[in-house]
């Protein structure tokens, strides 16, 4: 099950810290990578001939199979060991960024971006798992998700940066290249101070739920497919009907054995029954929603209406991660006396906030003046909420359960991503073909759009604050 040593007594501080820095430098590296490409795109289309319907799969690529994959990971983790799935995460990562980094066609790219998500999500699993299981004391472990939840949630913006800054000076190879010797420098880290688990359930005959495995794995896949993919091929289309009624009946087939066929199931549903638990993850699918539709569109508003280079846009992103790392830091501190309940409502507020103050951005907008205030407020609530919902997530979740947990809420993060951005982008769209037929200017008309995807993104996590509330009061046991 979980590491013994890691439940018998608090971590050395020295390993601690060094355990800390690895579940941190994973799930940084997990999330950015979903996000570094976006302004390579333009070059990798060049390089490789991409069409532009074809483009999509650089990111849906590593979304796709992220997101099928997570389930399954967490249960792994939670049967094998955090520390020896961490590894061969991190294995098959770094060598599908090879793939990525050397690919002299469309195909092969793809190839190491859905090789990339097959790794992140093992990855994103077993960080969160070995963080909860090496951090007991509840404050300890407070701070320590709080730091893991700045990573988390600063990913994206870092990306952005990381990206503009790479395809600026180096070339859009390195996108992916970087991951090779940043992955083995965790891998020497983890080693070297994240304890061996035992084989968890396995010595007494556990073992993986097959038809749980490949229906909620391919379920996911194609429900995230479908969503990804609708704006592209037509919501009415057959490929998009048929995918999306592929993945509810394989879902309903794996809620179906999960209650009644399976004899160990992948994913106990009593899970659902622990207040806390459905609550953070309620609240995960609309903040999951959020976060890729913000850094896209401010992304394309930047780029698109305001010609920023890359370099610049990137810099811009600058402060809004200084100030999720900020919400993070406090969070840490304040979220153990009062528990994630109010710390994530806290959180929410000045990210609505922000969103509300960005869709009146237009064509004329000054950075100082008219965009970095919301962006500081959006970082500030990223970076407290990413760090207390995943508090909330795991509370009271027996240690043997923890990688499942962590399955269920970066799950959450990754539908809620796919369905948002599908449909804010849908919004976008609707709204700049109507000022466009208006006879306004095509700045206008896509700053237009932005503002209606940022002004219904901020209803969505308005509407989520009911589920933050549902979060048990109280500090975390």
């Amino acid at each position: 099950m979980i590491d013994q040593v890691a439940l018998d007594a608090p971590a050395q501080p020295r390993r601690a810290g060094f355990v800390l820095a690895v579940c941190c430098l994973a799930q940084l590296t997990v999330i950015l990578d979903a996000s570094i490409v976006n302004v390579a795109i333009p070059s990798i289309q060049n390089a490789l001939h991409f069409t532009s319907g074809s483009l999509t799969w650089v990111y849906d690529g590593y979304l796709i199979p992220f997101a099928g994959f997570l389930l399954l990971a967490g249960r792994m983790v939670d049967l094998f060991g955090g520390r020896r799935l961490l590894l061969i995460g991190l294995a098959v990562f770094t060598a599908f960024s090879l793939v990525g980094g050397i690919a002299a066609n469309a195909a092969t790219l793809v190839l190491g971006r859905a090789g990339q998500g097959f790794g992140g999500a093992i990855m994103a699993s077993a960080s969160l798992a070995v963080l909860s299981s090496t951090f007991t004391e509840p404050l300890e472990r407070a701070k320590a998700l709080a730091l893991w939840g700045a990573a988390s949630g600063s990913g994206g913006a870092i990306g952005v940066l990381s990206g503009g800054a790479i395809v600026e000076w180096l070339s859009w190879r390195w996108v992916f290249l970087i991951n090779v010797p940043l992955c083995l420098l965790i891998v020497g880290m983890a080693v070297s101070s994240v304890a061996p688990t035992p084989r968890g359930d396995t010595r007494k005959g556990a073992k993986l739920d097959v038809l749980g495995s490949v229906s909620v794995t391919l379920g996911i896949a194609a429900l995230v497919y479908g969503l990804a993919e609708g704006q592209r091929y037509g919501w009415g289309s057959t490929r998009i009907v048929g995918s999306l009624t592929i993945g509810v009946v394989l879902l309903a087939v794996f809620v179906l054995d999960q209650a009644k066929l399976a004899k160990q199931p992948l994913m106990e549903l009593s899970l659902f029954r622990n207040r806390s638990v459905w609550a953070a993850n309620v609240t995960m699918l609309a903040f999951g929603a959020a976060l890729p539709t913000t850094f896209y569109f401010l992304t394309l508003l930047y780029q698109s209406v305001l010609h920023y280079s890359a370099m610049r846009t990137g810099l811009v992103f600058l402060p809004l991660t200084v100030f999720a790392f900020i919400g993070a830091a406090a969070s840490s501190v304040v979220g153990p006396k009062t528990g994630p309940r109010p710390m994530m409502l806290a959180g929410l507020l000045p990210m609505i906030a922000g969103l509300v103050w960005q869709s009146a951005a237009n064509e004329h907008a000054s950075y100082v003046a008219d965009l970095m205030g919301p962006s500081l407020l959006f970082g500030l609530g990223l970076g407290i909420v990413v760090t207390s919902v995943a508090g909330a997530a795991t509370a009271g979740v027996p240690e043997d359960k923890q990688g499942l947990a962590s399955g269920v809420l970066n799950t959450s993060q990754s539908l809620g991503g796919a369905a948002g951005l599908a449909v804010m982008v849908a919004l976008a769209q609707v709204r700049t073909a109507d000022v466009a037929g208006d006879g306004a200017p095509d700045a206008h008309a896509f700053a237009s759009g932005y503002g209606v995807a940022f002004l219904a993104t901020a209803v969505l996590l308005a509407l989520s604050l009911a589920a933050a509330a549902a979060v048990p009061r109280g500090p975390q046991q």
